[in-house]
């Protein structure tokens, strides 16, 4: 009977590969969550590389938006007449234009 095999030994190697088992888990558990620190890391080193990129693009969309403004201002102190023209044409050409997408939206068919 020496080719039997005890059931002391059967529980010995199944408790010895529970424990290898549970080696490897938690090896993968340390690897899972190293793993994901690092990508943690690095998306937040590339959401503030990309907050700072649009920082500086918004500065810049300011600044030139405000020296712009400056440039119109300065045009309309230098000629306010000619200011007022294309104003008050603009505008007279907006009503023109408001009026006739009205009234071709509203499907009339009046010609002008």
């Amino acid at each position: 009977m020496a080719d039997s095999i005890s059931s002391d030994d059967v529980r010995k190697e199944l408790e010895k590969q529970i424990a290898e088992l549970r080696k490897e888990i938690g090896a993968l558990g340390k690897s899972l969550a190293d793993h994901g620190a690092e990508t943690l890391e690095r998306s937040r080193e590339a959401a503030s590389e990309a907050l700072d990129r649009a920082k500086d693009r918004t500065r810049s969309s300011f600044r030139q938006a405000r020296e712009q403004a400056h440039l119109v201002s300065d045009a309309v102190k230098e000629h306010p007449g000619t200011a007022a023209t294309v104003l008050s044409s603009a505008g007279i050409l907006g009503f023109v234009l408001g009026l006739f997408v009205g009234a071709t939206l509203l499907g009339g068919d009046r010609r002008w």
